[in-house]
């Protein structure tokens, strides 16, 4: 067992090892995951045991790369805190809540109002954000609002602001489609959006968000990347890239090639290879037809894609890389300084590269 990981350690992180006959008990995988956790890690045998259940549930093997990149990622995250403290949260929440009342049209007065009202554990919704200071505390009171409150689903537009969540802080909305395609190892105690707060629900979805998709990346930091931006985020932003190169009109390198949700407008990289539709010998509808399965492994393989590399490549005389760190500018109620995605994936590839280095001197 310890021969087939080293060898698969040798063979570079570009893409899941997938299990071929078992090598290694459960129990042997989880004594080697704990080995490989930085000594920091509290609570290490749990972590070790989520980590471990989390590979195995969705079809992993646990290699040193794909340890220590998860324990990188709820290390950024966390801190490895299940359910971490969020300085000055009531004052964000509050924020938050008259930002969305005045995108809906609801008079802050009567909001106002509406919290002061008492909720479903007695306290009034006021005194229960005073008293926030987690983000399952905060999502439990958002809950709530919209379940209970009938002015909350007005102006939280029956959706609960609170949209990552747990140690390693997944998307829930990712989780909620995740959980269609694929069996949730764990009984749902209460809901998923709870079960997202756990280390073992957050561990389980964070491990499937970073690694359960093929992407051909020859670095780390590019799912990194996309775990903050998106997965393929990375190879759109090379896209756009080679778009750009190909088209000459600059092109902003953010991993968003097209309104998936339909609404809108076209998005400038739409427009732009548009613009290549002649030259590229594809009509509008091809174009924006392969450009749908810019979330998909398949999207390499569409005419656009392949045929925007090789007129780029024909026009600089030289190849283009096939993946970029997406050039994005974070934000949100909880973000009061300049972050960027390349930010975010330089920090996690810097852990991850401490971990690896301590598992090969060990």
């Amino acid at each position: 067992g310890l021969a087939c990981l080293g060898l698969a350690m040798l063979a570079g992180c570009a893409e899941p090892v997938r299990p071929g006959p078992p090598e290694l008990t459960a129990a042997q995988a989880r004594a080697l995951v704990g080995e490989w956790l930085p000594p920091q890690v509290p609570d290490r045998g749990d972590w070790a045991a989520d980590i471990q259940q989390a590979f195995s549930s969705i079809g992993i093997v646990p290699t040193p790369e794909y340890v220590c990149a998860v324990a990188a990622v709820a290390e950024q995250e966390s801190g490895y805190q299940i359910n971490p403290v969020i300085p000055g949260l009531p004052a964000i929440a509050r924020k938050e809540i008259d930002a969305r009342a005045e995108r809906a049209g609801v008079p802050t007065l009567v909001v106002h109002a509406a919290l002061l009202l008492d909720s479903p554990d007695g306290r009034s919704y006021n005194a229960r954000i005073d008293a926030a200071r987690t983000e399952r505390d905060l999502s439990d009171i958002y809950e709530d609002l919209v379940g209970v409150v009938p002015l909350g689903k007005l102006f939280l537009a029956d959706h609960n602001p609170i949209r990552t969540a747990g140690p390693m802080q997944v998307s829930v909305s990712y989780a909620e489609g995740y959980v269609d395609r694929h069996p949730y190892p764990y009984p749902v105690r209460t809901t998923l959006r709870r079960e997202v707060f756990t280390r073992r629900g957050s561990v389980y979805f964070g491990t499937a968000h970073l690694l359960d998709y093929p992407a051909g990346y020859d670095r780390m930091l590019y799912r990194f990347a996309d775990y903050n931006a998106g997965q393929y985020a990375s190879r759109n932003a090379a896209f756009q890239h080679a778009l750009s190169v190909a088209s000459g009109a600059p092109l902003a390198t953010d991993g968003e090639l097209v309104r998936l949700d339909g609404g809108g407008p076209p998005t400038s990289t739409e427009l732009v290879a548009r613009s290549l539709g002649r030259r590229l010998d594809l009509s509008e509808s091809d174009i924006h037809g392969d450009l749908e399965h810019s979330r998909r492994e398949d999207f390499v393989r569409t005419e656009l894609y392949q045929k925007v590399y090789e007129l780029a490549e024909r026009s600089l005389g030289q190849p283009l890389s096939h993946e970029r760190v997406p050039q994005i500018e974070l934000k949100g109620p909880k973000i009061t300084r300049h972050l960027t995605t390349a930010w975010y994936a330089e920090r996690v590839d810097g852990r991850y590269q401490r971990c690896m280095a301590r598992v090969q001197g060990q």
